[in-house]
């Protein structure tokens, strides 16, 4: 418990956020957390229950408030919900019981597969997973891992979700056949637009391989040259991304991440497309669905933003500097001249 409460993420965020301390002060209080943390707990340590924390903290936690908030006040919630009364979950206390069970199981099960191969890798290196030192990570490093983790992460969701969970071939191989059946009746069971609890309601199997692989076997690539506070980073990312697109609701703020739980609800209410994370590779192969793909989101939020407005008025106001400039070197020109004839 101890280790919970003293990431320096947490803190950071919540605690010296909120004060009126500078920016250096906050970095100060951070740094000496994070030594702190490393200095005392092994990498292994740090990975796992980091892990876990941020998956409690950013998936359980509001997963458990959406839906008391749906079966307390369904009228209200039944109002922003994708298809309105038949998008909110079941009030029937069994069936919520065995759905809390089996993610959480879910979620056990996962910590123990990634502490397993953690060990066993960390073992056979003879060195951790993931870079675990005093150093902090540039943030120019963080964002270009990050980036190419994310992107990783959806070309895995995207074929592993579409030739895997939902192959329209499965009869050729029992494998496959299995899974595919497995993923329908355990996540597909009401054809209805999910709620967040469903994020790691699913069997064991397909789970692991939709959730858990696509999340951490990106990760495990970049291995060592990874900083384990990036790689904690991403998972409480992913962890928000997919908690809010699982949601169901209608009002998820911002274009991009509400066309994500759009395309999301659209997927559980008809799972024959919309199988990536972000849509990219739905709009790429033609598996969108729901009317509105990824590309006219980002065309919704650069209007909204008013890009080609802002461009527009940038480009002329850089055009004025560049005149401005030129008619001042006129000027000096002729002023020379004027000087060198007198």
């Amino acid at each position: 418990m101890d280790l919970l409460l003293s990431l320096p993420i947490a803190s950071y965020f919540f605690s010296t956020s909120l004060t009126s301390w500078s920016t250096s002060l906050n970095l100060l209080f951070f740094y000496m957390t994070w030594s702190t943390l490393v200095l005392s707990h092994s990498p292994l340590k740090i990975e796992i229950l980091g892990t876990t924390a941020l998956r409690l903290v950013f998936w359980l936690v509001p997963s458990l408030l959406f839906l008391l908030f749906d079966t307390l006040l369904p009228s209200l919630a039944q109002s922003i919900k994708f298809n309105g009364a038949s998008g909110l979950p079941p009030r029937d206390a069994r069936t919520l019981a065995k759905l809390l069970g089996l993610a959480l199981t879910n979620l056990a099960l996962s910590t123990v597969v990634q502490a397993a191969i953690s060990l066993g890798l960390t073992t056979l290196l003879q060195t951790p997973i993931f870079r675990t030192s005093t150093t902090l990570p540039l943030p120019w490093q963080m964002a270009k891992h990050i980036a190419l983790l994310f992107a990783a992460r959806e070309v895995l969701t995207y074929y592993i979700h579409r030739y895997l969970l939902h192959n329209p071939s499965s009869a050729k191989n029992k494998t496959v056949k299995h899974i595919t059946a497995c993923h329908t009746d355990y996540a597909h069971s009401h054809h209805t637009p999910p709620f967040s609890l469903l994020l790691m309601a699913d069997h064991p199997l397909p789970f692991l391989l939709h959730r858990f692989l696509p999340l951490y076997l990106p990760a495990l690539a970049l291995h060592d040259n990874l900083h384990i506070l990036t790689f904690l980073l991403y998972v409480g990312l992913a962890t928000v991304e997919e908690t809010l697109a699982m949601s169901g609701y209608t009002i998820v703020p911002g274009i991009i991440m509400g066309g994500i739980t759009r395309r999301s609800a659209v997927h559980y209410a008809k799972p024959v497309g919309n199988f990536g994370c972000w849509g990219v590779l739905d709009w790429v192969h033609g598996t969108s669905l729901g009317g509105k793909d990824v590309m006219a989101d980002i065309q919704d939020e650069a209007e909204k933003h008013n890009v080609k407005g802002r461009s527009a008025k940038r480009l002329d106001q850089g055009g004025n500097m560049v005149q401005n400039g030129i008619q001042g070197l006129r000027r000096s020109a002729r002023s020379r001249a004027r000087k060198s004839r007198g």
